[in-house]
């Protein structure tokens, strides 16, 4: 699993509580649907919350140390937030589509062949897309051209 797979795992996990379906309920009803919503929305405000401590942060540790070394090592410590809040900003984007497929009752179903993605899985990476078959066959493929 990659660090940003990781990382969006943990945001989302902060007040997870998993969906229990009930007997015979239909997939992608209005209440899973609200519960992904919530999941979706309370990721994103995590997120957010975390571009404004980096913004404080920078602002607060900004100084201009006389010594090299530790000018360097400031400059690299900004650069990797910025390239984490680069990612994030990038996946604050793909949230906002998917609570957009949620309002336009296009979410929960694989892009590719149509099929239900599942609870669990949408549960696990909420902005899936595809199911895990045809995810897998992505990353074969993708596997196969990058050797």
């Amino acid at each position: 699993m990659s660090t940003t797979q990781n990382s969006e795992s943990q945001a989302v996990l902060k007040n997870f509580v998993p969906y229990k379906p009930k007997k015979g309920e239909e997939y992608m009803n209005e209440k899973q649907r609200d519960h992904f919503k919530t999941i979706l929305l309370d990721w994103r405000n995590q997120l957010m919350q975390e571009v404004d401590r980096t913004v404080h942060h920078m602002q607060d540790d900004a100084a201009n140390y006389p010594d090299p070394v530790d000018r360097a090592t400031q400059e690299e410590e900004f650069s990797l937030e910025l390239r984490t809040r680069d990612r994030e900003r990038k996946l604050i984007k793909k949230i906002d589509s998917t609570v957009e497929a949620i309002s336009q009752d296009d979410y929960g179903y694989c892009d590719a062949c149509g099929i239900e993605i599942g609870i669990r899985r949408l549960e696990a990476r909420p902005t899936a897309n595809k199911c895990i078959d045809c995810k897998t066959l992505d990353e074969i493929k993708e596997k196969q051209l990058g050797s």
